[in-house]
């Protein structure tokens, strides 16, 4: 029996479109999915820990662990860093396991690079008046950060021609359903499985 490597699988979209909220159910869904906590200098929200949520990092740190090469990717987003510690990823990955990042389209767009057999996966508001609704209601933003966000989610919906999937985020229940059966049919990929099979006919019976 061979062991098949694990997938990386990145979903991302614009701020405010439930990515925590959809990669939450996922991972109670599909608890053999391990996730991947990333690194940041934004503060933490109210109930978010250290560690579970992000590792919450200052400037100066974050900053050293670019310069040590420690991160699969990294982007500055609305005066935050935000960043994926690389060495987790690879090892869960090449244990056969399948690892999701939740991280901003910046930073996908980069591991795309590094991992272009990843699979990525964008996540659409139903639309951009929802979307600010949804900020909105999170009470966490100033009327200036909001308009950032709302414009930075703009450029960001044209970045969705480079994904591989597209997601509609109407309902928590249905997204994660869809990301299911992407993750379902990736898993079955002749590409992913012949490598294994070729082994397997290469044996005496």
């Amino acid at each position: 029996m061979f062991l098949q490597k694990g997938m990386l699988i990145v979903l991302s979209g614009p701020s405010g479109v439930g990515k925590g909220t959809v990669c939450s159910l996922l991972r109670h869904e599909q608890p053999d999915i391990i996730y991947s906590v990333s690194a940041t200098t934004r503060k933490p929200r109210a109930g978010e820990e250290n560690g579970v949520n992000y590792f919450f990092k200052s400037r100066e740190e974050f900053e050293k662990m670019i310069k040590e090469d420690q991160l699969l990717e990294w982007a500055e987003y609305v005066g935050n860093y935000y960043g994926t510690p690389r060495g987790f990823v690879e090892q869960t990955v090449q244990t056969g396991k399948d690892i999701i990042l939740e991280i901003e389209v910046q930073g996908a767009l980069k591991v795309k690079e590094k991992y272009p057999e990843g699979i990525f996966i964008f996540l659409m508001p139903p639309s951009l008046a929802e979307l600010k609704n949804r900020i909105i209601h999170r009470g966490t933003e100033s009327d200036e950060s909001l308009m950032n966000r709302l414009n930075a989610a703009r450029n960001e919906l044209q970045m969705m021609k480079h994904y591989d999937y597209a997601v509609v985020n109407d309902e928590v229940s249905k997204a994660v359903k869809r990301i299911q059966a992407i993750i379902e049919a990736e898993r079955l990929r002749k590409e992913r499985i012949l490598p294994y099979y070729e082994q397997w006919l290469k044996e005496e019976l």
